[in-house]
């Protein structure tokens, strides 16, 4: 698992791009002679084993993408790919399953059903790649799904897990102020975007805090503002940016309906224009009771585990999403804190996780699979 996950780690692709990646996992496949399909969705891969008893058949998933962030650790594996790395660890969620495959090949005449090893691509860029992969049937004649992301903020040995609402639903927005630009010695003449749109970074912090039910979970962020040319010039145009997390549908389409509203207002009473964007991008992860149960059972005997708890929601998106909202199945944490040094969150430019947690995924999913066909 290591060695495969360091090689990934120095060889990193990002999202919609990972054609190298593809190839190695197929490669991987070819020389244990495990049947695949490629190209499924776009750059998906999915292997699939049967096994020699009666019996369901579960899916298990990892992606393989990598980010646009430059590798900033100081280690031997560090990515050869200026401005490109593995800062979310999916190249160990690739390590793990493609070596979990390796030992159940080994092992398949004493198994139980059929296993299916998805591996997505694009998961970190909406529209992702869950999506398409299930629109292109991967998920055809699968009983259930299951499904980890290795975690640096867990401690290392933990699975967290949630039944229910887990992960947010994820959009983007875009907002374009058009205003009329001029000097900077003669404001009265112009429409200062600049002004407007820091004017509407403020209105727009208080849709959630003043226009949402303080018991709904739900962010809006902006992310992004960029305008103007130089000091002594009032900017013409001015270009925003963010995102909005939810779990309910119903507070999404209040949030647009909002930030419209806002945009509008704060134009009008500016004398500007505006472009005004609304991208819908992940839906909100909700796992399932029965599979989440069952998950956390398992997990308590796995060599290794030192501790199974619940954890709360959190605001990240994950495109996983879709495939339980296909079929019964359940996503899972597992804890990947270095035992030294700064534990780096994910998404930042020194990024790592604890190796050693590979193990533990690869059990807790391995066994959850197997012994899933024993579920009534």
């Amino acid at each position: 698992m290591q060695e495969i996950r360091r090689y990934l780690h120095m060889h990193p692709e990002v999202s919609f791009h990972e054609h190298k990646t593809a190839a190695y996992i197929q490669n991987f496949y070819k020389q244990l002679d495990i049947p695949f399909e490629a190209n499924v969705g776009g750059n998906g891969i999915v292997a699939r084993i049967t096994g020699g008893k009666p019996g369901k058949t579960v899916a298990l998933r990892a992606d393989f993408d990598a980010l646009a962030i430059q590798d900033e650790k100081k280690v031997s594996y560090k990515s050869t790919v200026k401005g490109v790395s593995h800062a979310c660890g999916h190249d160990g969620h690739t390590a793990t399953l493609l070596v979990l495959a390796k030992i159940l090949w080994k092992h398949r005449e004493e198994l139980p059903g059929s296993y299916v090893f998805i591996h997505q691509f694009a998961e970190e860029v909406a529209p992702g790649g869950a999506k398409p992969m299930v629109d292109a049937g991967c998920l055809n004649g699968v009983d259930a799904i299951f499904g980890t992301h290795l975690w640096s903020q867990f401690p290392s040995g933990s699975i967290n897990y949630r039944s229910g609402a887990m992960m947010a639903g994820a959009d983007l927005f875009k907002i374009k102020i058009i205003g009329s630009g001029g000097h900077g010695a003669a404001p009265h003449t112009t429409v200062d975007a600049i002004t407007v749109g820091a004017s509407l970074v403020v209105q727009l912090q208080q849709i959630i805090s003043r226009r949402i039910n303080p018991t709904s979970r739900a962010v809006l962020t902006v992310g992004t503002f960029h305008s103007g040319s130089a000091p002594n010039i009032i900017a013409e145009e001015a270009k925003l940016s963010g995102t909005v997390r939810i779990f309910d549908i119903a507070v999404q389409e209040k949030i647009i309906e909002e930030i419209e509203r806002v945009v509008k207002g704060v134009c009008l009473a500016a004398n500007a224009k505006y472009e005004f964007q609304y991208l819908k991008g992940y839906i909100p992860l909700i796992n399932h009771e029965k599979e989440t149960a069952f998950l956390a059972q398992v997990a308590e005997t796995i060599p290794g585990v030192t501790n199974v708890a619940e954890m709360d929601t959190i605001m990240v998106a994950e495109d996983f999403a879709y495939y339980v909202d296909k079929i019964p199945g359940t996503f899972f944490f597992t804890g990947a804190k270095p035992k030294e040094g700064t534990a780096y969150p994910h998404h930042h430019a020194k990024f790592d996780f604890d190796e050693q947690a590979m193990i533990v995924a690869a059990k807790t999913l391995g066994t959850a699979a197997i012994l899933y066909h024993t579920e009534k």
